[in-house]
């Protein structure tokens, strides 16, 4: 497999349970195929301090800017965002096979951001709260308000049109 940032051949390489792909002696990126960033992202989980430390050629220039290609599927770009909510460390990933590519010193910086899952999880939900509580709150009074009006029309019509006028509740037949 080629490097997507410098295209350097990769080296596969097994750390407990996973299979990741290496840049050694290059731009020092690793690849992460789909769910396997998961299992290395946390300070407390041992198997990533392995891929910390990748050997890197200090003299390989990289543009950090430019459009990668995916290097599982042939001519796919890959999409760059942010890793976290703490917008620190941007990764590249595949919208195709959803692998990861991280140059060097990406997964440190992961790594650094959040202690638990559960910590990573109340950050999230403080940034969307801050992005869009004031927004639902009032998408919320709006419809209680548009609620008690249909309820006002459903009383109006209820004292207008008692219940032997509506269809099916008088004796003499139903239509």
């Amino acid at each position: 497999m080629k490097c997507p940032a410098c295209s350097n051949a990769m080296t596969e390489v097994s750390i407990q349970d996973i299979n990741v792909d290496v840049c050694q002696d290059g731009c020092g990126g690793v690849w992460f195929d789909w769910f396997e960033l998961k299992k290395v992202d946390e300070p407390h989980e041992a198997i990533g301090a392995d891929l910390m430390h990748v050997n890197r050629d200090p003299n390989v220039e990289l543009n950090h800017d430019g459009k990668r290609n995916c290097p599982r599927c042939e001519g796919m770009p890959m999409l760059k965002h942010f890793a976290s909510t703490k917008r620190e460390v941007e990764v590249d990933e595949c919208p195709n096979c959803a692998g990861f590519f991280l140059d060097h010193g990406e997964l440190n910086g992961i790594r650094d951001q959040f202690e638990t899952e559960e910590e990573r999880k109340q950050a999230a939900d403080a940034v969307f709260a801050d992005l869009f509580d004031e927004g639902l709150d009032a998408i919320s009074a709006d419809s209680d308000e548009k609620l008690e009006r249909a309820q006002g029309v459903a009383r109006m019509f209820r004292f207008l049109l008692p219940s032997y006028w509506l269809p099916g509740k008088q004796k003499w037949g139903a239509f």
